[in-house]
């Protein structure tokens, strides 16, 4: 037989650094189409929608079609407020790396719609499993924005007590369990935290992110299967930001199908949903904890979103994409399509945006100056004795004695 030679594939990004920006081979679908099953339907019955694209947000910014969850102008305008602090925060704070006050961080720049709408969405017992661009999630539940500071400044009042990275926050009076850089091995978790509360029949349900990324690890498929095998009460996000690092999706198998096409395998129902769209997510959301409560199981949605900032403060995107693609994005910009849709239903204007973005970052400016006066990185850090508390429940002789020799 007369056979080629053998060509291994190596997928390339539409675009380098220097070359045009293009998103042709994106495709976006009018808002409003993709039908609503209900919630109870047998997976088998919904095998379509991994490869549509929720949206409820048109390009004029009018909630439109079966997924619109008619959320009142209230809520509305407390998602908007959390996704504009987290704008504010991240952008002082970003300034604080830079000004060597702190040693890392990382921006949410254009996923702010997927933490604030969940964690709005979601009942206070409800636990989340967070990755670090999903700050949303915080400040819709007003976590105390000075207390965040310092566990990023890592000083004397670090809730945390200096265990963690400066953004692996961790609060569990919020629903948001400990960050982990391990980012893959919270799918895992939260299966098995949904799991024992099925278990225990409770009525609280789980929630979880991974990057797009992280689906090419073996962390992924485990809790898909665990997921699936026991019908574990839980949400599963992908969060598809084009992104992994420098990476691009292509490496992880956007080429190839749909993240939310990978749930077809577990016999999961999966949804793909317009990241950007604050309302698609609250319906989406809201649509698998439902199924979830219900004991149909676990949903796996793929967030299409952007990340517009660098994967963190220790990376250049513009070393490995077009400076401009961010700009470029089809799906625009969450904050202000859902800006926008306020200000159609005559809820909302730009005195008022204006107004609030300057509250907010004063408030920000706040909290980093109650911070730094208990101290930024290397000027202030809990004690050393921290490091022998919560261990043990009883300490060994070893620990007592290591305490002995510190003096503390």
């Amino acid at each position: 037989m007369n056979l080629p030679r053998l060509e291994l594939h190596i997928p390339q990004p539409p675009a380098r650094p220097g070359d045009p920006v293009t998103f042709d081979h994106v495709a976006i679908p009018p808002a409003g189409l993709v039908r609503r099953p209900d919630s109870a339907s047998d997976e088998a019955e919904m095998r379509d929608l991994p490869y549509t694209l929720i949206r409820v947000l048109d390009e004029a910014g009018e909630a439109v079609g079966p997924w619109n969850p008619g959320l009142t102008p209230e809520v509305l305008r407390k998602g908007l407020r959390a996704m504009l602090l987290t704008r504010a925060f991240d952008e002082r704070l970003f300034r604080a790396h830079r000004q060597g006050k702190t040693s890392f961080y990382m921006k949410s720049t254009g996923e702010e719609a997927i933490g604030a709408a969940q964690s709005l969405a979601l009942s206070p017992g409800d636990m989340c499993f967070p990755t670090y661009r999903v700050m949303s999630w915080l400040h819709a539940r007003d976590y105390p924005l000075t207390a965040m500071v310092n566990q990023i400044f890592s000083n004397a009042e670090d809730p945390l007590k200096g265990r963690q990275l400066p953004i692996l926050y961790s609060a569990r009076a919020y629903g948001f369990y400990s960050l982990s850089g391990n980012v893959g091995s919270r799918f895992g978790h939260a299966v098995g935290w949904a799991m024992a509360s099925a278990y225990k029949r409770d009525d609280k349900i789980a929630l979880a992110y991974i990057g797009e990324g992280t689906t090419a690890e073996g962390d992924f498929h485990e809790a898909l299967t665990f997921a699936s095998v026991y019908r574990a009460p839980c949400i599963l996000c992908v969060t598809n930001n084009q992104w992994a690092i420098s990476s691009f999706a292509g490496i992880a198998g956007a080429n190839e199908t749909t993240f939310a096409a990978k749930a077809l395998a577990y016999g999961l129902p999966g949804l793909r949903v317009d990241g950007n769209d604050f309302l698609a997510v609250w319906a989406a959301t809201q649509w698998a904890a439902d199924r979830a409560r219900t004991n149909h199981g676990a949903t796996l949605i793929e967030f299409f979103t952007y990340r517009a900032a660098g994967h963190s403060t220790s990376d250049d995107p513009t070393k490995y994409r077009p400076v401009e693609e961010a700009e470029h994005w089809p799906l625009g910009d969450p904050v202000e399509r859902l800006k926008q849709h306020l200000v159609l239903l005559g809820e909302w204007d730009q005195g008022r945006h204006d107004a609030l973005t300057a509250e907010l970052d004063e408030a920000v400016k706040a909290a980093v100056k109650q911070a730094e006066a208990v101290g930024t990185l290397g000027k202030s850090k809990p004690s050393v004795r921290e490091m022998f508390e919560g261990v043990f429940k009883e300490p060994d002789w070893r620990v007592i004695e290591q305490r002995r020799e510190l003096g503390v």
